[in-house]
């Protein structure tokens, strides 16, 4: 009889973003599936939703980037791992990383890393300090775009041909983001909560407020959207936390007020629900100036069957079928976006009906939380056999 497979991910946060849930929803698959379940991280808004029967979490401060620190890090999961005779080590993030490294060196466990964006690599020791990565025995491309950027700027870790290295599209939970599983009284009471008028179109610009994500420049296009299309007919939500940014929301604050977009525009810091978020707007737009790894707030768009714009880099321009699940623009230019959104918003309901029914079956093909679990358990099931 072989032994069950135990599997530790470590990573340095357990908060809302897309590598986060990934290893949240991984770590539940693999238990459902006969697997033991391990998760070491430093803290997180999710951690209060993991089943602690079933999936065993250790606190350590694997978020430090201090040497001293991660190689305490270090020891302690070598305890860990000979303790709980685990058979898989996965990391994913470069801090953490360094000290899986060193603990699956000792005790001889297999070492999973999972690339999940393009990292600054700007000089010999950032690029030296990501390379972590592709120091595993399996490599996880989240995406092509992140599959690409690996081969043509980090060739030179690659050449050990004893290394797996693929792509495992990351995938949400299309149950979760699905508009039929929303009541009324849900969307009315974000509507309240954020007043704004239920009788204009909402457009949606979600994301982290960082000057790559294109805030600046959405605002730019909005100021010419109202040059087209009466300024009383749609409102805008930018949602998102400025986490310590503290100029550049200022900076946004300033541009709205220049172009005098005040009573139009609203600054929302958090929603701790964004399937609701969603589905109470009209349009979802992803304005990223620099190219997203994955693009997982255009896939969310899609599940939940609504319009999305997104920048044509990146991994948006593998997760939208332009035209047909969506709509890409020329990244960093407003004028190519104003033009877009003023499509969508004058698009007929058959047409956005169509739209959205698209877009949920692509998603659901292609980038659901259940095909990413099951490629990456089959993946693991390679490693130890």
């Amino acid at each position: 009889m072989k032994s069950k497979i135990k599997v530790l991910q470590v990573i340095p946060r357990l908060g809302y973003g897309g590598s986060e849930t990934g290893c949240y929803d991984l770590a539940h698959y693999l238990v459902e599936n006969d697997c033991s379940s391990y998760i070491v991280t430093s803290g997180g808004e999710l951690l209060r939703y993991v089943n602690k029967k079933k999936v065993k979490v250790i606190r350590l401060p694997v978020h430090s980037k201090n040497p001293i620190l991660m190689f305490f890090n270090s020891l302690i999961l070598i305890f860990i791992i000979l303790f709980f005779n685990i058979s898989i080590v996965h990391a994913r993030s470069r801090a953490p990383a360094w000290s899986c490294l060193l603990a699956t060196k000792v005790t001889r466990r297999k070492f999973v890393t999972t690339f999940h964006g393009t990292y600054n690599f700007n000089g010999f020791m950032k690029k030296f300090y990501n390379s972590v990565m592709l120091r595993s025995d399996l490599i996880i491309a989240g995406s092509n775009f992140i599959f690409s950027h690996i081969n043509e700027n980090y060739s030179e870790y690659l050449i050990n041909l004893k290394k797996k290295f693929l792509v495992i599209f990351r995938g949400i939970n299309t149950d979760y983001f699905n508009s039929n599983t929303i009541k009324q009284l849900e969307e009315n009471k974000l509507i309240s909560f954020w007043n704004i008028d239920k009788n204009k179109k909402l457009i949606l610009l979600p994301g982290r407020l960082t000057s790559w994500k294109g805030q600046e420049m959405f605002i730019e296009a909005i100021n010419l959207v109202n040059k087209e299309i009466d300024p009383e007919t749609f409102n805008v939500v930018i949602l998102g936390s400025d986490q310590g940014r503290k100029i550049y929301k200022q900076k946004l604050l300033r541009l709205v007020e220049q172009h005098r977009l005040a009573n139009q525009v609203k600054f929302i810091d958090n929603c701790k629900n964004m399937p609701v978020a969603y589905k109470i707007s009209d349009l979802i737009v992803s304005s990223s100036i620099e190219p997203e790894a994955f693009g997982r707030v255009s896939v969310e768009a899609q599940s939940m069957e609504k319009p999305i714009i997104a920048s044509n880099i990146g991994g948006s321009k593998e997760t939208i079928i332009n035209d047909k699940t969506g709509f890409l623009f020329e990244a960093g230019k407003p004028a190519s976006l104003s033009k877009k959104i003023i499509e969508v918003l004058q698009l007929d309901e058959t047409t956005l009906k169509f739209l959205g029914n698209e877009g949920r079956k692509n998603v659901i093909k292609k980038f659901n939380i259940e095909k990413m679990c099951f490629s990456t358990y089959l993946e693991y099931k390679k490693l130890i056999n």
